[in-house]
């Protein structure tokens, strides 16, 4: 069998963000910033140190500002270049040279597997990931980097996972699944349970925003049945796929955040500009000295 590389990555960002209203009625959600960067960014840079080097994102409506993110600024770089501003030139200059970025539209907001599927022809016949931007992941090797290494090992679809405690496995797709017995890291699905009450949940290992998809799921997406809505849903073709394919889950190393929600985009805030190199430091000793 021909070992496949994962190489191309799929970033869906046509969604409202309705649980950021106000501040998203004009301003993309993927474009609010995590300390100095936008949540778009952080997953175009996890992208790319799984090796991946073309990245398509879906936009819809109102997501211009994405395109000029990672676009050339020349009047910003002229004004940085004459004031000497020689670092602030260097991160405004290598935004633009991350990976090759391609933008393809969803015209109506009709769910996630819609989204992915907007992408069919820029990816052709070969695996893909897809990083759902509002999941932060953060931790020494990034998230997708991990899922790539065992995509090669399997050559198999592979849905990144961790286990959420008691009632909150309602709040996602749950993998019936058992360890694999070489990789205990490995889950082998046998089925899919979209938001599971507690009760009926198979496990407590629920799909997070990481995927790594083979092409056969695009002919499973264009016969999948609308659900609410009118949505096509990404998990269902997952279902399907499980006839014809093995599909994985898989437990990653590092610290997600629900960066969708404003008390896990305050979260993650706090901890990454702990950790920021620059203000790290001074953002710590001024926690330590507040009385809450």
């Amino acid at each position: 069998m021909i070992q496949q590389k994962v190489r191309k990555a799929v970033i869906p960002a046509a969604g409202f963000g309705t649980r950021f209203l106000p501040a998203t009625k004009a301003t993309p959600k993927e474009m609010l910033p995590l300390v100095d960067k936008p949540l778009i960014q952080y997953g175009v840079e996890e992208a790319v140190a799984a090796g991946c080097t073309d990245i398509i994102i879906v936009t819809g409506r109102g997501k211009t500002t994405m395109e000029d993110h990672f676009d050339r600024a020349p009047e910003l770089e002229a004004a940085l270049r004459a004031r000497g501003k020689t670092e602030l030139l260097r991160i405004a200059c290598s935004v633009t040279k991350l990976a090759r970025i391609s933008y393809v539209r969803q015209p109506e907001a009709l769910g996630l597997g819609h989204a992915v599927l907007m992408a069919k022809e820029l990816i052709g016949n070969e695996p893909f990931a897809v990083i759902l931007p509002d999941d932060i992941v953060d931790g020494e090797v990034a998230c997708l980097k991990q899922m790539v290494e065992a995509f090669d090992e399997t050559q198999s679809t592979i849905l990144g996972s961790e286990v959420v405690e008691g009632d909150a496995i309602s709040l996602y797709g749950c993998l019936d699944c058992v360890p694999d017995p070489i990789n205990p890291r490995l889950l082998d699905i046998s089925n899919l349970v979209e938001k599971p009450k507690p009760q009926d949940a198979p496990s407590q290992n629920a799909i997070i925003g990481r995927y790594i998809l083979t092409p056969r799921i695009f002919e499973l997406l264009e016969q999948v049945q609308p659900g609410s809505g009118g949505e096509i849903q990404l998990t269902d073709a997952i279902k399907a796929l499980l006839q014809f394919e093995k599909v994985y889950g898989f437990h990653y190393v590092g610290k997600r955040y629900d960066a969708g929600d404003k008390l896990g985009f305050l979260q993650a805030t706090v901890d990454l500009a702990i950790k920021h190199k620059d203000v790290g430091p001074a953002f710590r000793d001024w926690l330590q000295k507040q009385s809450f």
